[in-house]
């Protein structure tokens, strides 16, 4: 088939899923000497715009992994705002070392009943939004070179294709998906922090006003530090990019899980393509 662009597209709060996505695409638009253009849509501003793609375009797109699966605040946008017109495409997930779960199968059938093709799939790992010890500095050297690896097998597979494939690439998890995963304390009680949100230290805040700027859900209310006009999805682009360190936690589930995750989940995860 002949590609006449490759676009990244991605959600990306702490950037390790768009340093991933990046990787992935600009290998390719440059072994095909190919015009690459970005669609972000972290920020609120731009989702509302529908994303579309043409039949001759190849689109990497990423989102992370929340309690292994496609986080449900992006769900609606990735349903009803994406337009595939046949474009092929690389799903790409990114999680914080614990497991993708059904999240990479998830995104696959959210795009081919968009309209894209599936041919590759990647499942790569960053540094978990709640903590700076699970997956501590990932994507690493050795993530980015699987994901050089992911586009040099989606080039291998272009080459091979004559027409769009009529199968979607084959990835691991359970179709129908399976519930989000739940946080359980050493009882197997639930530890529900869905309305938990961030505190600010104001001995250490500077009113830079960053942590408002960069919320993907618009939450934090400019120029009134801990003012929140909506919901905390716990991606910690505030906490992890607050130059002074004055964001932080401090409700008990929250640290609970934080603390399990980091325990239990301490071993080296490693990226997986399909």
């Amino acid at each position: 088939m002949k590609i006449a662009r490759i676009r990244e597209v991605y959600w990306s709060a702490t950037d390790t899923t768009k340093t991933v996505v990046h990787t992935i695409a600009a290998h390719i638009a440059q072994a095909l000497q190919l015009p690459l253009s970005t669609d972000d849509w972290t920020l609120p501003a731009a989702r509302e715009n529908t994303l579309t793609f043409a039949a001759d375009e190849l689109v990497i797109f990423g989102t992370p992994v929340y309690a292994g699966r496609v986080p449900n605040v992006l769900m609606p946008y990735v349903r009803d705002k994406v337009v595939g017109n046949g474009a092929l495409a690389v799903p790409v997930v990114l999680y914080g070392n614990r497991n993708f779960d059904d999240g990479l199968i998830e995104l696959r059938n959210l795009l081919e009943a968009n309209g894209l093709h599936t041919i590759a799939a990647g499942a790569f790992i960053g540094e978990h939004s709640f903590s700076y010890i699970l997956g501590k500095g990932r994507p690493d050297a050795d993530d980015l070179a699987k994901a050089h690896e992911l586009a040099e097998l989606t080039l291998a597979r272009l080459e091979k294709l004559d027409t769009a494939p009529t199968a979607p690439v084959e990835v691991k998890g359970c179709d129908p998906i399976r519930p989000y995963y739940t946080p359980r304390d050493r009882a197997g009680n639930p530890v529900n922090i869905l309305k938990v949100k961030p505190k600010f230290d104001l001995d250490k805040c500077t009113n830079c006003g960053l942590c408002a700027q960069v919320c993907p859900m618009g939450s934090i209310v400019p120029g009134k530090v801990g003012e929140f006009s909506g919901i905390c999805i716990k991606c910690c682009a505030c906490y992890k990019k607050c130059p002074t360190q004055a964001v932080y936690f401090d409700d008990a589930g929250y640290l609970y899980h934080q603390h399990e995750l980091e325990e239990g989940y301490a071993r080296r995860a490693e990226p997986e393509i399909f």
